[in-house]
């Protein structure tokens, strides 16, 4: 189903983002209160440094080298350097107290956006890209840890005190060089806002390419069996390189704008501080200014442009930084498709009873799946869905576990409309064993145990028994300690199989879903675990989608679905006495294998995919 837009633009930066930061800065109330003292004790500290270096020069030009003026100079040269001592400790004091705020804010954000893509619905996951995902979530983390340290603490204490030293200067000497200072800082400023605004459509440049280049080499290499059957790794290089070169395109273009940023920022502070100066000389000469005046102008000139210029760099980086997390703060606004009403209670299940009444699905509106399915399960009854692919089998459990709601029509469970009750609690009702397996990479008991992460070791080594795992894991020198790799791809398609299927009795939940869940076994594999599945279904509502119909026999009722409609339901002997879909299917399934027979299974031999090997 088509996605609405996300309501943030990614063609302009949104300085509202920083509202999001400002609970962040309000959980630590005394940790911000003591920082912003320090930040103020530091100031003042370095405000005044420039008053005691004019009285010490003039006290030495006064003295004329006299010993009897040593005295007060030495004072005034201990008290120079304590105060700048203590500019320094506020500084790094304040730095220290704020960090926690920074690292706190940091973690918040970072956990509010993995947790609202975990509540984002299966569309939104089946279109994103993973390694572009996690880059804007790594660049947009970075990003918020600098906001907070530079935008609170260091871009508006600067112009506070800019604004100090334009009032020191007209006070204590002449307007013209209050006019000068802010004059620069104006133009300053100017500059480096144009400048920056300029820039920023490179940094995002900088930023798509960056991301397109590292999701090519992680698809390339989560998929690096398919890029090896097919010989494709020249292809996969050259399709790299191509998007490296875009990068480096995008990287030349953000350096070289930079340094025409650079270039005229210090051209601005290169002639002010000239002007400065010259006014000052020329007042010493006439005879208005003393030699400490001129001494103090430059302290005080240094004192504003030199973190000017650091003002230039934060704000800069801080384009920067709004670039890289808006595309992550914008991940907060996607809605997910599957929302639960206000107040949805828990799904209670009594009896474990599933019903679908009239339901109609579409992924589009021009591709119709279901067309007005209606059957139920009974109570610890096991109902198979077979038939052709496409016809809508997978749907099914797919709308069961709320993946997508119904077009029309809806399902229910011991009575209750699943849209009406918690998502969560509805999933902890139903155990799943998908058709492609997917597993962590840890070892084989963690991949288990994650089916209940509170069951002790021994229900994990039940489940393994019940999945006919244990032979298996004998065979390998760390047991169940093995690492199975990324997505498990050191495993077989059928030992990957029957970890999930432990993983889902594990779970223990009074509703089980199989889908294709024994595609990849061999028959002799198959076998054993059907008999468990079939006592784990005396206790448990099971719906079992499958393709072999061998698996199915023994269920209690079996639909047969074809473009998207229940063409035929009833028991294996009935549905083969009525002679339609399905007899025709298990005829040529039978004959399929007449054909292949003694030719090995999937999982013949060792049972074990060439990765092992390396670990043994």
């Amino acid at each position: 189903m088509p996605r609405p837009k996300s309501t943030v633009a990614l063609e302009e930066v949104h300085w509202g983002a920083l509202k999001t930061l400002f609970p962040y800065l309000l959980e630590f109330k005394r940790a911000v209160i003591l920082a912003l003292a320090c930040l103020v004790a530091a100031k003042l500290a370095s405000t005044g440094l420039p008053f005691i270096l004019k009285h010490i020069v003039d006290d030495l030009d006064a003295s004329g080298g006299a010993a009897a003026a040593i005295a007060l100079p030495l004072g005034l040269l201990l008290a120079y350097g304590a105060v700048r001592f203590s500019g320094v400790l506020f500084g790094e004091l304040r730095d220290a107290v704020f960090g926690r705020v920074t690292e706190r804010a940091q973690r918040r954000v970072g956990l509010e956006v993995f947790e609202h893509l975990h509540r984002l619905d299966l569309d939104f996951h089946l279109n994103r890209r993973t390694g572009g995902l996690s880059r804007d979530i790594e660049r947009g983390n970075t990003g918020i840890g600098f906001l907070m340290r530079f935008m609170v603490f260091n871009i508006v204490p600067t112009l506070v005190e800019i604004a100090m030293v334009a009032v020191l200067l007209w006070w204590n000497y002449s307007y013209l060089f209050a006019l000068l200072v802010l004059g620069a800082v104006i133009i300053y400023i100017g500059f480096s806002v144009v400048a920056t605004e300029w820039r920023t459509r490179f940094v995002r440049e900088l930023n798509r390419a960056e991301s397109r280049s590292s999701s090519r080499s992680v698809d390339s290499l989560l998929n690096y069996e398919t890029v090896k059957y097919f010989g494709n790794e020249g292809h996969e290089a050259g399709h790299y390189d191509r998007e490296l070169a875009v990068w480096e395109q995008a990287r030349r273009k953000n350096r070289l704008s930079l340094l025409g940023l650079n270039i005229g920022q210090a051209l601005i502070i290169a002639v002010a501080m000239s002007g400065a100066m010259i006014l000052a000389a020329f007042n010493v000469t006439r005879g208005d200014m003393t030699v400490g005046d001129f001494v103090l102008i430059n302290a005080f000139m240094m004192q504003i442009f030199i973190p000017l210029n650091f003002l230039g760099f934060v704000y800069r980086e801080l384009k920067g930084a709004l670039a890289n997390i808006e595309k992550m703060f914008s991940l907060l606004t996607v809605k997910p498709a599957i929302e639960d009403k206000k107040d949805a209670p828990d799904l209670e299940v009594s009896a474990g009873r599933i019903e679908f009444e009239e339901v109609r699905f579409g992924y589009r509106e021009d591709r119709k799946i279901l067309r007005g399915i209606s059957f139920s399960v009974a109570p610890r009854q096991k109902v198979a869905i077979v038939g052709a692919s496409g016809a809508g089998k997978s749907t099914l459990f797919k709308l069961l576990f709320r993946f997508y709601d119904p077009n029309a029509g809806r399902i229910l469970i011991d009575g209750r409309d699943i849209r009406g009750v918690n998502q969560d609690s509805l999933r902890r009702a139903i155990g799943v064993v998908p058709q492609e397996a997917v597993l962590f990479n840890q070892s084989i008991l963690e991949n288990v145990r994650y089916g209940r992460v509170d069951a002790s070791d021994e229900e994990v080594m039940e489940a393994i028994r019940h999945a006919q795992l244990s032979d298996f894991i004998g065979q390998l020198p760390e047991g169940t300690a093995t690492m199975v790799g990324e997505r498990g791809l050191k495993l077989s398609g059928g030992e990957k199989q029957r970890v999930a299927i432990a993983r889902a009795l594990l779970k223990q939940p009074p509703i089980m879903v199989f889908d294709e869940a024994t595609s990849s076994l061999d028959s002799h594999s198959e076998r054993g675990i059907l008999v468990a599945l079939q006592e784990i279904a005396r206790e448990q509502t099971t719906l079992v989608i499958a393709h072999r119909l061998s698996t199915v026999v023994d269920a209690d009722v079996i639909l047969v679905l074809d473009q998207g409609e229940i063409v035929e339901r009833g028991s294996h002997a009935e549905l083969l006495a009525g002679d339609g879909h399905y007899a025709a299917l298990w005829r040529l399934q039978q004959e399929e294998r007449a054909n292949t027979s003694g030719s090995p299974g999937p999982d013949t031999g060792a049972g074990l995919a060439p990765g092992w090997q390396s670990i043994q």
